[in-house]
């Protein structure tokens, strides 16, 4: 039975520290059906602009967020929130927290590719503000599968009709 069931639990948003690792993982393998293994979580940490956000409940790490920062936007690459705590507004605070460092280090946008399966991750960021821009054909090598490219635009209510992935690194969302 799930404590938080049907409540909001607020986070704490903050930068990832070395010793969430752990609880990171753990909720990354608990949410996906192809999770990062630890070595592709440190190969992407480890790139000058990749950054990682963690949400935090009462000590325990429920959530995380991995983005990169090219040019004039955020890119997420993986986010996951921890099954226990999922539909309770924990992926939500994480995205206001991406765009309150969007005004900061004046970007523009934040973009995903998300599963075409992953309909839980579209229908989220769908009532976060992100609108679809395009697909990209077999863009998980995995399986063949197709993404759909989402985009939050800051001040816009639109997106930009042309887009260029900076990664082919896994986006998803569990949350």
């Amino acid at each position: 039975m799930n404590l938080f069931q049907g409540k909001e639990v607020p986070v704490q948003v903050r930068w990832m520290v070395r010793r969430d690792f752990a609880q990171v993982q753990a909720i990354e393998q608990a949410c996906f059906e192809f999770p990062w293994t630890e070595e592709e979580f440190r190969q992407c940490l480890q790139q000058p602009n990749c950054l990682c956000i963690v949400a935090e409940h009462a000590e325990r790490v429920v959530g995380y967020v991995v983005y990169e920062t090219p040019k004039n936007r955020l890119l997420i690459s993986n986010i996951a929130v921890d099954p226990e705590f999922q539909r309770r507004n924990v992926a939500r605070q994480m995205v206001q927290k991406l765009v309150s460092k969007m005004l900061y280090q004046r970007r523009h946008r934040i973009v995903i590719e998300i599963r075409e399966t992953n309909l839980p991750a579209l229908l989220c960021f769908r009532a976060l503000g992100f609108r679809a821009s395009t697909v990209i054909k077999n863009f998980y090598e995995d399986q063949s599968e197709d993404a759909y490219v989402l985009q939050y635009r800051l001040g816009k209510e639109h997106v930009d009709p042309v887009y260029a992935p900076a990664s082919r690194t896994d986006s998803r969302l569990v949350g």
